[in-house]
């Protein structure tokens, strides 16, 4: 049978289909590559502005704290960042997006500091939720203007390679640069907008990370509230119980340390008839002392926390800072200045801090480390001046110098405290109220004896109780 023939018509209808369809992908293809190019140049701006938009600069609850992002994740939710103490930790609360705050503690501003701790804590709470938020809405604001200026940039040069006149250059640009923050909008703006609330439920910085985790204890961790058999005292002068009687038998270290039969870790074994190493050595910091070496005259001590006493012990407790700080040396050139909150003092300090609050992560990083996983108590420092200062006149001390020395004091007892909350341990901190300096029933030693503003036996003992209640808490 022989085939019907082809008609003029069907072949022309045959033809226009396929230069109908030549057609269309000429007219795709370049409307293809255009989208390619849009969304090529939304995602490195995106990513530019996320990188290069500053981190904004807000203070609240007497200090002061930088609000940006995180680096953006493929998750569709998450933890967000908190420089804390100098450690980078994931915050506790989840939010909603592909990218997340990032809040990082700047600045500590002493006076600031001070006086938020006179304040409510609902007001407390309130003028830190809203300096959070405050910030991190500026730093979306500047997100966007960053995203437009990386994009038309971006569109201008692909213009000019593309040889684009002025007309289609300013089109290009126009409709690359809307692509561009609707993608930013729709995406990266999820968490943007969802991100106040999150942070609104804000009270501390601390708060924020909880008590971090412990590694992983294993089977043969004992847990809280086991029986407390060693414990090992780390830490100062203080700790050693400086200026009080010498240690019976004593020994080339005991001697060169200061250590005291009166210290608390001796009331302590009498007390609780536990088994203490008292390792504390006069002069001490976290660097030179607990982690470190520390040279006292001819003899050099090994850091404390390598000592086979650490090392076994059931409790470890922590007493240090004031050296780090300073704080002997800045009581001293108080007492015979004219004034002691100058901006000098002050920024001298706030450095000081700055490096103490890096060196006591490390240390309390180093202390959740050990094999042994003990209970660790970190001692705050107790106030040497009370209500009566009369007795100091002679030597230049006034109520607002001691206001000046207790607004640091202060600050460095916040610092212990939040550290020890974040690593997960204990804190103590010894009440002297109404046994100051000049009290007639003192805690604390004369400017005359030999360790002035030290503890004597009894602000020994008052140390230990509160030591010991801290540790009878833990345990009930």
């Amino acid at each position: 049978m022989s085939e019907p023939p082809v008609t003029t018509a069907t072949a022309t209808s045959t033809e226009d289909d396929a230069s109908g369809r030549r057609s269309l992908r000429a007219r795709l293809r370049p409307a293809l590559g255009y989208a390619a190019l849009f969304l090529s140049i939304a995602t490195v701006s995106i990513a530019v502005s996320l990188w290069a938009t500053p981190l904004q600069q807000v203070s609240a609850a007497g200090q002061t704290v930088q609000v940006g992002v995180a680096a953006p994740s493929f998750d569709l939710s998450g933890p967000g960042d908190l420089v804390l103490f100098g450690q980078e930790l994931p915050t506790t609360i989840h939010f909603t997006g592909p990218v997340r705050p990032r809040l990082v503690l700047s600045r500590i501003t002493l006076s600031e500091q001070v006086a938020q701790l006179t304040q409510d804590p609902d007001a407390r709470a309130r003028s830190l939720e809203s300096a959070l938020v405050s910030g991190w809405k500026r730093f979306f604001v500047w997100q966007v203007v960053v995203v437009a200026l990386c994009s038309v940039v971006l569109l201008g040069a692909a213009a000019g390679w593309l040889r684009h006149g002025v007309k289609r250059t300013l089109v290009l640009i126009a409709v690359g640069l809307v692509v561009t923050e609707v993608i930013n909008l729709s995406a990266i703006m999820v968490t943007a907008y969802s991100a106040p609330d999150k942070l609104r439920s804000v009270r501390s910085l601390s708060e924020l990370v909880g008590n971090t985790s412990s590694p992983d204890l294993g089977t043969d961790a004992a847990p809280r509230g086991r029986e407390i058999r060693k414990v090992a005292v780390i830490g100062d002068s203080t700790a050693a119980g400086q200026g009080n009687r010498r240690v019976p038998r004593a020994t080339a270290d005991d001697r060169a340390c200061h250590r005291s039969a009166d210290a608390f870790g001796a009331a302590l074994a009498t007390t609780d008839n536990w088994d203490v190493t008292n390792l504390a050595c006069g002069g001490a910091t976290v660097r030179a002392g607990l982690l470190g070496p520390q040279w006292v005259g001819d003899l050099m001590q090994d850091p404390q926390i390598d000592s086979p006493a650490v090392r076994s012990a059931d409790v470890v407790i922590v007493n240090i800072g004031a050296n780090d700080v300073r704080w002997a040396n800045l009581l001293a050139l108080c007492a015979g200045a004219n004034a002691c909150d100058d901006s000098a003092t002050r920024a001298f300090f706030q450095q000081q801090l700055a490096t103490f609050s890096t060196d006591l992560l490390e240390l309390l990083t180093q202390l959740q480390l050990l094999p042994h996983h003990p209970l660790v108590l970190v001692n705050q420092y107790y106030d040497p001046f009370g209500d009566d200062i009369s007795c100091l006149a002679d030597v230049g001390m006034t109520a607002d110098k001691q206001q000046a020395m207790n607004t640091e004091l202060g600050a460095l007892n916040e610092i212990l405290a939040n550290a020890a909350k974040t690593a997960g341990f204990l804190t103590a901190r010894p009440d002297f109220s109404g046994h100051g300096v000049c009290s007639e029933q003192t805690y604390v030693q004369g400017v005359h004896d030999k360790a002035p503003f030290h503890p004597n036996p009894s602000g020994q003992l008052a140390i230990a109780l509160a030591d010991d209640h801290a540790l009878a808490g833990d345990r009930s």
